[in-house]
């Protein structure tokens, strides 16, 4: 089209006709710059990501919200390989622009944690002590990293934390939930009162002694409403 303006605008008499198809060509390059805007911004994205490598294959990558593994690569976007078989598909550019995971840049080993919410009278020490006798005899865990602290304090609980190592993100997930599994059986067996309670304040102002509850009689560690005796038997 260049060629042709040109050509055209050599001849006096149709020199108008060059300068139109000029600007013709100049607002169809725009129109085209537009339209192959996302193949072109894919297409350096590609050459970007081949020369630094922020993803490679079988990566295991969090984006927008979901985990998985970096399935494919191809020259216009990413495959992933979402935990549930799910395939999210991502255009190359977006792993330019916008910030994601990558839990394997460096290495596959990773660090999980198992977060329990306990009584303020649960032995800590001996949590830990169990939490450690579990990890070691487990065949999940890489021998690397294993800890407990009390990382909150709540109005009715406290949250323990315990954080333990695996060569990779898909043992590290099996490794947390049998360590959450043996935990919580561990309390519920051996110290059941350190499982989250409730606890209540009762006001035993004008409760006369001599007064009975709905069963005949007072419960321990509990008050109901009196139950006043009938003022005379049936027969």
């Amino acid at each position: 089209m260049i060629a042709t303006g040109f050509a055209l605008m050599t001849f006096e008499s149709v020199r108008q006709y060059g300068v139109s198809l000029f600007a013709s060509a100049g607002v169809a390059g725009l129109v085209a710059g537009l339209a192959a805007r996302p193949l072109l911004s894919s297409l350096i994205a590609g050459v970007q990501i081949a020369m630094t490598q922020p993803i490679r294959i079988d990566d295991a990558v969090v984006v927008e919200g979901e985990w998985g593994w970096v399935e494919e690569i191809t020259s216009t976007y990413v495959v992933i390989k979402l935990w549930d078989w799910r395939r999210l598909i991502v255009p190359l550019s977006y792993f330019i622009e916008k910030p994601f995971q990558n839990w394997t840049r460096d290495g596959a080993a990773i660090i999980g944690s198992v977060f329990l919410y306990v009584d303020y009278s649960a032995p800590v020490e001996r949590v830990r002590e169990k939490l450690i006798e579990i990890v070691k005899a487990s065949k999940l865990w890489d021998g690397r990293v294993v800890n407990l602290q009390v990382s909150d304090a709540k109005d009715h609980v406290i949250e323990l934390r315990a954080l333990v190592s695996a060569r990779t993100s898909p043992i590290a997930w099996d490794l947390r939930c049998e360590v959450r599994e043996k935990l919580i059986a561990f309390l519920r067996e051996d110290y059941p009162g350190a499982l989250p309670r409730q606890r209540a304040d009762i006001d035993l102002h004008g409760f006369e002694p001599g007064m009975q509850t709905a069963r005949g009689s007072r419960s321990a560690g509990s008050v109901r409403s009196p139950q006043l005796a009938p003022a005379e038997s049936a027969p």
